[in-house]
């Protein structure tokens, strides 16, 4: 049994790989650890480069695309480790990030997970959308962060510079006790890809686990790498999934409302992507919610499966404002101004 294994889950990846594992090679390689490429069914040659410039790191072949969330389920299942720490081919590590995140998970048992701070490799003074500096959601199931609201993304000037509670670690680069990740069933596959990782989140903190955000661990995501940010197809599985989100995990007292509420916001989304000309975007929503409909039966069955140790423990890390309504209509554009209790 290894104490950690590095998990790359890759897809057609290949200029990532070449651009950023030698790094991660260097900066994570220890006898303790094994670094593996999960790789989904690559047809760019991916999986014969790696195996030729770098021999110790494992490959895993999965033979198909599963997804994120399915690809990730199968490769972990063929792991023995303490830790599992995933991590996207699009990132470039820094000198001890992988050391900070596996002291402090030895030192916090009752962390489930842990993300370091994410920030863009573009513009390196600035977070990164898929992360930042720990995630949140609002009472309605938009996700945030400290550092990024919606797309609009805050430099970082060490505003954020304390370790905190968070409500979701990012998949981009997250630490999770391979424990907590059997016990909560890992990703939900049904997912495929976006908000798989604050749905086990959820279910973690359920479960009476704890999530934290350890600024002292820096990573540099390019982002999009897999699934550009404008794709109609991104936009699908951010709303279906967000749906099927709320509708597993939220206590009874609040689903019916929350949930036709947020099915009015989006509505309100559809609207405006039609009058800026975006069609692909309204079929996106549409096909959302049809296929939301469609999977209620089966999530149905999920939501009575969730373990719920206590109900109120999450709720402490979801802002009971309308994100929207700060955002687009208050004016507060950073994490700061939402003025939360987290």
């Amino acid at each position: 049994m290894f104490k950690t294994a590095l998990v790359i889950l890759n897809w057609n990846g290949i200029s990532f790989l070449r651009k950023f594992l030698g790094t991660l090679v260097s900066y994570s390689a220890s006898q303790s650890s094994i670094i593996v490429v999960a790789d989904n069914g690559s047809t760019d040659g991916s999986v014969e480069w790696v195996r030729s410039n770098f021999p110790d790191v494992r490959i895993t072949e999965l033979g198909e695309n599963h997804g994120f969330a399915g690809g990730y389920n199968l490769a972990l299942k063929q792991i023995d480790a303490k830790y599992f720490i995933l991590i996207n081919s699009d990132i470039e590590v820094t000198p001890g990030w992988s050391e900070s995140l596996i002291e402090f998970m030895d030192k916090h048992p009752e962390a489930a997970a842990c993300q370091p701070k994410i920030l863009s490799w573009s513009n390196r003074s600035h977070f990164e959308y898929a992360g930042a500096a720990g995630g949140f959601i609002d009472k309605y199931g938009y996700p945030f962060c400290r550092g990024r609201l919606f797309t609009k993304t805050e430099a970082d000037e060490g505003q954020y510079d304390n370790i905190t509670g968070v409500f979701w670690t990012s998949g981009a680069c997250m630490i999770i006790r391979s424990e907590a990740w059997k016990k909560c069933g890992g990703f939900d596959s049904s997912f495929f890809a976006h908000m798989e990782e604050i749905d086990l989140c959820w279910r973690l903190l359920l479960s009476g686990y704890k999530l934290f955000y350890l600024p002292e661990s820096v990573v540099y995501h390019v982002g999009g790498g897999a699934l550009p940010y404008n794709s109609p197809f991104k936009t699908y599985l951010n709303f279906r999934n967000n749906l099927f989100l709320l509708y597993k995990n939220l206590p009874a007292s609040k689903l019916h409302i929350t949930l036709f509420k947020r099915k009015l916001l989006d509505g309100i989304s559809a609207v405006l992507f039609l009058f800026t000309g975006k069609f692909g975007n309204v079929k996106a929503i549409w096909k959302a919610h049809m296929d939301y409909y469609r999977g209620v039966k089966e999530m149905k069955v999920k939501r009575s499966a969730i373990e719920r140790t206590s109900e109120d423990n999450p709720l402490k890390y979801i802002l009971n404002k309308s994100l929207v309504f700060e955002f687009y209509v208050k004016g507060n554009k950073t994490f700061r101004k939402l003025k939360t209790n987290f």
